[in-house]
């Protein structure tokens, strides 16, 4: 191997380092969104605990983790169920339309095409000839 060879390769290498970020860095976005379901999860857990053992009490009851838990648990798939609904039919809506090509989403060929004709046009270039 020439030293040229070896120098390309280190070079190479170096740039693939570069163009990897650490795991947390590469992640960030992930690991800030799962903190930040894990402390509201938390906080909704929380104030409902305390909430329905207010109620127990002003009822003259114990509060029952038995009672406690499958509501904790129904609202927390009522409020996933609603948010998730919405964002699927977001995302998959908009990457539907999005792919059909409607008028909304995606301007026509046509459209397009003309414009670049006309700036072409304006700085002298004819776009025929492109």
């Amino acid at each position: 191997m020439t030293a040229q060879t070896e120098k390309r390769r280190a070079n190479h290498k170096s740039r693939e380092r570069k163009q990897r970020p650490s795991w947390p860095k590469a992640y960030s976005f992930g690991l800030v969104t799962g903190a930040l379901f894990l402390f509201s999860w938390l906080g909704q857990f929380i104030f409902q605990a305390i909430t329905v053992g207010n109620d127990a009490r002003e009822h003259g009851q114990s509060f029952q983790w038995g009672d406690f838990l499958p509501q904790f648990l129904s609202s927390t798939f009522e409020n996933w169920q609603s948010e998730f609904l919405q964002l699927v039919w977001q995302a998959a809506g908009l990457a539907l339309f999005y792919f059909w090509g409607s008028s909304q989403s995606k301007e026509s060929d046509e459209r397009l095409e003309a414009k670049v004709d006309r700036l072409l046009k304006d700085r002298g270039i004819d776009p025929d000839t492109v």
